[in-house]
């Protein structure tokens, strides 16, 4: 035998890795290829760290075929950056010194594109009522990504922003408007527009407002839409639109309120009702919001009012103009016209008046203001005449109007009149302006004309589109559409707003009913009458003509005919189908079945080698419909062809914005062999071009189409295949716009109450003559053994009897009648799997717990254990096991079980060492079970243990007398240090005892009826610490309190800034006095005071300041205004600022700066008097409130009498002296007093005889000469 030599050789990388970019969730392969002598071994690292497949099942695969080095990677995660490497060697025992080769693979990751989401659950036609509320939602089909997240909402093509009536929510799932407090203007199109990548997608539905309750029987519908316009200082033109029901009767006008914005009272503006639907509202207040409502008025009454107006400010809209801007180098420089037009003193006329409305109840008029106007304000001055009298009236003669807006009443209809203005300011009135043209009321708007050619249409099972035409009119506002169910004669109002449109769908119709329709024309002068009834139309009736009728297969004397279903089915199932056919020798037509076929095949016999033309009928409930569009014409000849016949019944399903599923029927003809399969051709609506799906033949009758291009239309046609060829197309499909359909829902999966597996689909377009259709592969089921098929409402489910493997596939429903609702659904073997344990813990439920084990310690150390579950059934068993046991309810450890709350709870008298261990608690409620354990061992149990001891012990303190409080200690408001307790449960033999040091302290309160005692240390000072005791005891047994006083503590206690009150305000003869009291004062304490804390009050000149041994004060002499503010007394210990404050500025402090009771002037010091003279002593005083007045003799108070009269006159006090007798001489005083202070005057009075004279250096009454201030008032007089 030979050998080879083979020479070893190091490894090499002959095609190396190369980097990728992957999408998240992508498998991703990376290979190269590896040479070497002998055959290297292969490792593959990610950063560094070695890759085990085995360490992550099914995440990497590893491979090497011949050299070729794979590693696959499943479902890429999204990372920053990974590095993949590859390392190759030769194992040691062939060869040792060869160098392993090593490459790195930069391996980023692309973010996912954000893909479009769809609207797969819209908002439906909505009816609400005035007054209420009504929400509209959309949902998505996936969470909101970044770029659609801005979603506006629009009606009528307005976008809409959120008010207090009006939310807008906007969530990763759904989009929603709520609707509050509805009015008629909230009726017309929503909308919602969602951004897209390429533009946007919308959905819309019209949401109709019905009239709220009228207000009296028989009144019309509010108004709507009302606006406040041409706003000028006080004048406002009012607007709106007339109701679509007048109640039975004619509406008479239109009542317009106002009030001002905030207010809730409302002020008629009109005492006539106004017919047209307009009227200017005069006599406003500048800078003032105002907000407008309408009632409509007829001969039952006045309608409710109709919604409030948007607030509108009166102002003057011409301020702007007259301001001008020059621009400069260096800036701009703004004047007002007024500042150039100051010359300017009586004004110009005005210019260009004119009228600018007529209405059956007002003339409105409008000018230009003079040109300059000057800089005075203007008025102006309405003056009307008579066309061709020359005889001018003003119109306006109680109020001058503010802006060049007028409006005036009262005219004679039967006459024509003209009007000029005049302009007023504070130097006069101007000329009057040029007249107007003449006009008289008879130029009022007309009502319009009714529309005509009112033509219905149907649109679905529900509605019907009114289409109409209609004269153009002056100032058109709209149309109202109305409706009555043939024999009933009851007209329903179709909109209550308004569309301007000349075409209205009008939804929430009966099937199977017949309505007839009219409409009004509507403008400012009301509605017009309405026009003739459209014909009848029913709305839900005779099926529409099946289509495409197709020749499926042919024999010598028969052939076989198929036709697709009609595509309006009446709202109702189809029963069957008519076939008639007619030789093309024979022009008659004959029928070829007399009872209805119930499918869309059959066989006809004719005579060979003949042309036949054919059509067909459908048939349902409420009889035969329209006969279908003539075939082509078909020979009856033996078809011979190798090749397979046309497929037919081309149908899809599962319409989705990017998808759908193609149906069809296999051909009846098969050709020499059997099919094979089948090639899908698609077209694209406006293009001739055929292109096949699948470029391998499909075996299936169904083919699900992806890739599709939302929002283009697209028709299918098939294709069979035998091992001749293919054979004949289809049929065109109908076209088919790739659009998921608004209301789409999908078919879910879950599992019942009973733990049955089903499949469910909800439809919301389900109605009566709606059926469920369940396939399985696109067949339908029709045998029960596997799955039962159940419909309620609008919701149908497939419940399987016994799910297993063989039940896995692709199962799809389909609601009839419903325009295409259909969905499909893929059971998976683990989606099976999934819902079977679902299914089983259902079945065998568990019992669910509301709170785990609690341990709850009760009074003298008894133990709760206690867990709560979901409520249970009567039915309810429990089995309680301790250490493995079952155990049952002692008096030393009580079982209670309440059932209807779940709470399950053990009670332990005395709680001790052979309570250790376990605690379980067996449920069993039917079906459901559950177990709940808790575990009382070591440092829990012991920590348990413990507490119990405690309460124990407490709870025999407790049963003689002992401390609700303990000892402790507190200031009073004096800087007392009081030391107190509380004891409880006493009795007369119990003994309380204070010990300080352990010596006994007698000089205590002790109050036996509350239980306190206190012991009081005023002047406390460091001897004060120490520790303090209180005993209590009587025979029952004793408790005791300790408390231990610390000097530092009592150090802080005897500070005078602590000691000190809160300042104090004290009035005096010369001012005020400000103060506080100290319990403890201190030489070097450093005591500043402030006013408004920046003024030191050592710089004021009429303050004093001193401190006592318990008082620190200042006193303001003669206060005056500057003197009220904040005073702050700032004291420094030498450790810390105490501050003290009292302001002056408050409410009811300061008064008595003005308001204490004052003698605003003193009285002179001595009066000489000849006796037998009467004397009056007059002086004024002051004070608020009016101070008491006393006049005093010698400190003795003087009551008037027959000599003494005493009379206070306002703020002049008079003492008058009948006949002055020597007996009246002596000191007199002046007392005044109120709650601010008090003050006093004094003065002497000396009587001399007829021949004396007075005392040397007194003058005489006549010679006495004053001198006060101009201020004072004072006055001595005798006679």
């Amino acid at each position: 035998m030979a050998y080879f030599q083979i020479e070893a050789s190091s490894p090499e990388f002959v095609i190396r890795l190369r980097s990728h970019t992957v999408w998240e969730r992508m498998n991703v392969k990376l290979s190269c290829i590896v040479q070497g002598v002998p055959s290297p071994q292969v490792k593959w690292y990610k950063d560094g760290y070695l890759i085990e497949p085995t360490a992550v099942p099914g995440k990497y695969t590893i491979e090497n075929k011949i050299g070729l080095q794979t590693l696959e990677i499943s479902r890429y995660l999204f990372l920053i950056v990974d590095r993949l490497s590859c390392r190759e060697f030769i194992p040691r025992r062939w060869y040792s010194n060869h160098r392993s080769n090593h490459l790195t693979l930069l391996l980023p990751v692309a973010s996912p594109v954000e893909l479009d989401v769809d609207i797969v659950d819209g908002f439906e036609v909505s009816f609400a009522q005035e007054d209420g509320s009504l929400v509209l939602v959309c949902t998505f089909s996936s969470p909101l990504p970044k770029h659609q997240q801005d979603i506006s909402w629009f009606r009528d093509g307005d976008l809409l922003v959120e008010t207090d009536c009006l939310g807008i929510e906007c969530t990763d799932y759904y989009a929603k408007v709520t609707l509050s407090d509805i009015h008629k203007e909230d009726e017309g199109l929503y909308t919602i527009r969602l951004p897209t990548l390429d533009g946007h997608k919308e959905h819309s539905a019209y949401v109709f407002v019905r009239d709220g309750p009228a207000a009296v029987t028989g009144a019309p519908g509010s108004p709507l839409d009302v606006q406040g316009l041409n706003v000028n200082q006080d004048y406002v033109f009012v607007t709106w639109k007339p109701p679509s029901a007048d109640g039975g009767s004619p509406v008479l006008g239109y009542f317009v309120e106002r009030c001002e914005e905030g207010s809730e009272s409302w002020i008629q503006c009109n005492d006539v009702p106004e017919k047209l639907c307009k009227l200017p509202v005069l006599g406003l207040c500048e800078n003032t919001s105002y907000q407008f409502r309408v009632l409509a008025v007829n001969s039952a009454g006045v309608s409710r009012p109709s919604k409030v107006s948007e607030p509108v400010t009166t102002t003057d809209p011409t301020i702007g103009d007259r301001i001008m801007t020059i621009q400069l180098d260096r800036g701009k420089i703004v004047i007002s016209k007024d500042e150039l037009e100051g010359e300017v003193c009586i004004p110009l006329p005005p210019t260009n008046v004119h009228i600018t409305e007529v209405g059956q109840t007002y003339i409105a008029l409008c000018w230009n203001e003079p040109c300059p106007r000057g800089r005075e304000p203007l008025k102006y001055y309405v003056e009307k005449s008579v066309a061709g009298s020359g005889s001018w009236q003003r119109v306006n003669l109680e109020v001058p109007v503010s802006c060049p807006r007028f409006a005036v009443f009262d005219l004679d209809r039967g006459k024509q009149y003209c009007f000029r203005v005049r302009a007023v300011n504070k130097y006069g009135i101007s000329e009057p302006s040029e007249p107007s043209r003449a006009v008289s009321h008879t130029e009022i708007l007309a009502a319009p004309s009714p529309p005509y050619a009112i033509i219905p249409t149907r649109n679905t099972k529900t509605s019907v589109l009114v289409q109409w035409q209609a004269e153009d009119t002056e100032e058109p506002i709209g149309f109202y559409v109305y409706v009555c169910e043939i024999g009933t004669n009851n007209w329903e109002i179709c909109n209550n707003k308004p569309v301007t449109s000349k075409r209205l769908v009008v939804h929430d119709l009966k099937p199977g009913k017949k309505y007839v329709f009219r409409v009004k024309s509507a403008n400012p002068a009301g509605l017009s009458d309405y026009s003739n009834e459209s014909t009848p139309i029913e709305v839900n009736n005779l099926p529409s003509a099946p289509y495409g009728l197709v020749q499926l297969t042919c024999g010598k004397n028969e052939m076989v005919i198929g036709w697709k279903e009609p595509k309006f089915l009446g709202g109702r199932e189809i029963l069957g189908y008519f076939l008639d056919c007619h030789d093309l020798e024979d022009p008659d037509w004959h029928e070829v079945n007399i009872n209805p076929i119930t499918t869309r095949i059959y066989k006809v016999r004719l005579t060979e080698g003949h042309f036949y033309e054919f059509r067909a009928f459908a048939m349902n409930w409420a009889g035969v419909g329209a006969f279908s569009e003539t075939s082509d014409q078909f020979k009856c000849e033996e078809w011979t062809m190798a090749q397979p016949g046309p497929p037919f019944d081309v149908t899809f399903t599962e319409v989705r914005r990017s998808s759908l599923v193609v149906l069809w029927q296999p051909p009846l003809y098969t050709g020499q062999s059997p099919v094979t399969g089948y090639f899908v051709d698609v077209c694209e609506i406006g293009s001739d071009e055929w292109m096949t799906l699948n470029e391998e033949p499909t075996l299936n009758t169904h083919f699900k189409v992806s890739d599709l291009k939302g929002g283009r239309s697209y028709m299918f046609r098939v294709f069979a295949i035998n091992s001749a060829g293919a054979g004949q197309p289809s049929l065109p499909s109908d076209p088919v716009i790739a659009e998921t359909r608004r209301g789409t829902t999908d078919v879910e999966a879950g599992v019942d109450d009973e733990g049955n597996i089903f499949l469910a689909f909800q439809c919301p377009e389900f109605s009566d003559g709606s059926r469920f259709i369940w396939s399985k592969s696109y067949q339908e089921i029709t045998s029960p053994e596997r799955a039962q098929m159940e419909t309620k409402g609008n919701t149908s489910k497939l419940i399987f009897t016994d799910p297993s493997e063989d039940d896995l596939g692709t199962y799809s429903v389909e609601a009839t009648n419903t325009g295409g609702a259909s969905s499909s659904y893929a059971l998976t073997q683990e989606e099976l799997q999934r819902l079977k344990d679902l299914s089983y813990e259902i079945r065998n439920p568990t019992i669910a717990l509301k709170s785990d084990w609690a341990v709850e310690f009760l009074e003298k150390g008894t133990v709760r254990l206690w867990l709560q579950t979901q409520n249970l059934s009567p039915a309810a068993q429990l089995r309680f096991i301790f250490n493995e046991k079952q155990v049952s309810s002692t008096p030393t450890h009580k079982i209670n079980f309440d059932k209807a709350s779940g709470l399950i709870e053990m009670i332990i008298q005395n709680f001790a060492e052979e309570d250790q261990g376990s605690y379980t608690a067996q449920l069993q409620d039917g079906r459901a079970k559950g177990q709940f354990t808790l575990v009382l061992i070591d440092e829990k149990f012991r920590a348990i243990l413990t507490q119990c001891d405690s309460q124990r012990r407490d709870w025999k303190r407790k049963q003689g007398p002992y401390f609700e409080k303990l000892l402790h200690w507190e200031v009073t408001d004096k800087c007392d240090l009081l030391l107190s307790c509380q004891v409880t449960n006493t009795k007369k033999e119990t003994i309380l005892k204070w010990y300080k040091n352990g010596h006994e302290i007698t000089d205590i309160i002790y109050n036996p009826q509350t239980g306190i005692s206190t012991l009081q240390i005023s002047q406390v000072t460091k001897e004060n610490a120490g520790v303090f005791k209180t005993v209590v005891a009587d025979d029952r047994g004793e408790d005791s309190s300790v408390l231990d006083l610390y000097s530092d503590i009592l150090c802080g206690l005897c500070s005078s800034g602590v000691s000190a009150s809160e300042l104090k305000l004290q009035c005096t003869v010369e001012g005020i006095k400000l103060y506080c009291f100290m319990k403890y004062q201190m030489d070097y304490m450093k005591k500043t005071w402030y006013l408004k804390y920046v003024q030191d009050l050592k710089s004021f000149f009429h303050t004093t300041r001193d401190t006592s041994f318990l008082m620190v004060w200042v006193q303001i002499l003669n206060p005056i205004e500057s003197d009220r503010g904040k005073y702050t007394l700032e004291m420094f210990d030498g450790k810390q600022t105490h501050k003290r404050t009292l302001n002056l500025s408050e409410k009811g402090r300061g008064a008595f700066i003005y308001n204490k009771a004052r003698v605003v002037e003193g009285l002179p010091d001595v009066v000489a008097i000849m006796e037998d003279k009467t004397l009056t002593m007059t002086c004024l005083i002051s004070g608020d409130p009016v101070p008491e007045v006393f006049w005093m003799k010698n400190d003795r108070e003087i009551v008037t009498g027959e000599r003494y009269q005493i009379t206070l006159q306002k703020m002049t006090v008079t003492l008058t002296i009948q006949t002055v007798t020597c007996k009246d001489s002596g000191r007199y005083s002046l007392f005044v007093r109120n709650k601010h202070g008090s003050d006093t005057a004094n003065v002497t009075l000396s009587v001399y005889k007829h021949d004396e004279k007075p005392k040397e250096g007194i003058p005489p009454l006549s010679a006495f000469v004053f001198s006060f201030p101009a201020s004072a008032v004072f006055c001595v007089s005798f006679l």
